[in-house]
């Protein structure tokens, strides 16, 4: 093969480097040589003296670590292409878990929970809304240490299908909506880097939430994208000290009562939107009821027919 004549004529070159591989010939060191091609010119350059091995997709050298020129009347590094074929990438891992805990109290929990239910109940009839949290989003094709994980998440014009994980480049787009509930471990993270990704992102809507009311300046906080940059919505405090952000993205209200808890509220409607289990349990008592309303029902009408019943015997 070319591998083996390239070898053959290095033989009786001292000063070759393709010999150099501790006195054996480097084609037969490795038993992938065959699938790629020994270059050294065209990868570290003929001024210097290369005496390592590294291998790419296509090309196999050895690489000098950078010790200085080649020695004179020293031979140029030879490169010899042996083949064409492009190597296979190898299959890149991305984890459905950074390995960090979903919430670090119950505070925390409780709101992204109710967060989460409530607005896949709200969204439930349309089918171009995906709603989680928690969840890995991976923003950078290839490298699986670029990640973030928003506590409570939407997507506007995506599908519903479940995911382990959210890859920017297969997705439709960006999160629309993304809210942080701040923890002792998180929150600082939240304020900095996290609110300059999101702008990056084009996420819509960040919105920020303290249960505690101990670790932000205010307790709920919004920003809306506006030409690249965030800009601070404003809250509205009601007499009872309840705080109130609109999100346009949504078309809902946040509100965060003075007793900690967080909720979302149709404005339309004037409604409260309720969480999974409350929604859940809601469904369950207009079950009973109707099943308890159609079986009196039932009741009263086989009364009647006894009533009709008893009178036609009488009368006959």
């Amino acid at each position: 093969t070319a591998v083996k004549g390239a070898a053959g004529a290095a033989s009786d070159g001292g000063g070759d480097p393709l010999r150099r591989l501790s006195g054996r010939n480097p084609a037969k060191a490795e038993p992938w040589a065959d699938a790629a091609a020994l270059h050294s010119a065209s990868c570290c350059g003929s001024a210097t003296w290369p005496d390592t091995w590294h291998r790419t997709q296509t090309w196999l050298c050895y690489r000098h670590p950078g010790r200085g020129p080649a020695p004179p009347g020293a031979a140029a590094p030879r490169s010899l292409p042996m083949s064409t074929t492009v190597l296979p990438r190898p299959e890149i891992d991305y984890p459905s878990s950074d390995g960090k805990p979903m919430a670090d109290n119950d505070w925390q929990r409780n709101a992204m929970m109710y967060a989460i239910g409530a607005l896949r109940v709200h969204f439930d009839p349309r089918p171009d809304v995906y709603v989680s949290g928690d969840l890995l989003i991976y923003y950078e094709e290839g490298n699986p240490r670029r990640s973030v994980a928003p506590d409570v998440f939407v997507v506007l014009g995506a599908n519903r299908d479940r995911r382990m994980v959210y890859k920017l480049w297969e997705e439709a787009k960006a999160p629309d909506f993304v809210l942080e509930v701040a923890s002792p471990r998180t929150w600082k993270d939240d304020e900095g880097p996290k609110t300059a990704l999101y702008a990056r992102l084009g996420v819509r809507e960040y919105f920020q939430y303290d249960p505690r009311g101990d670790l932000l300046p205010v307790r709920l906080k919004g920003r809306r994208l506006a030409g690249g940059v965030y800009e601070a919505q404003p809250v509205v405090e009601s007499l009872d000290g309840t705080l109130m952000l609109r999100s346009e993205t949504l078309g809902l209200d946040l509100l965060a009562g003075g007793d900690g808890d967080l909720h979302f509220r149709d404005p339309v409607t004037g409604c409260l939107l309720l969480g999974h289990e409350e929604a859940t349990a809601a469904r369950r008592m207009a079950e009973s009821r109707a099943e308890t309303a159609e079986s009196r029902a039932e009741a009263a009408e086989a009364r009647v027919a006894a009533l009709e019943a008893l009178l036609g015997d009488r009368r006959g």
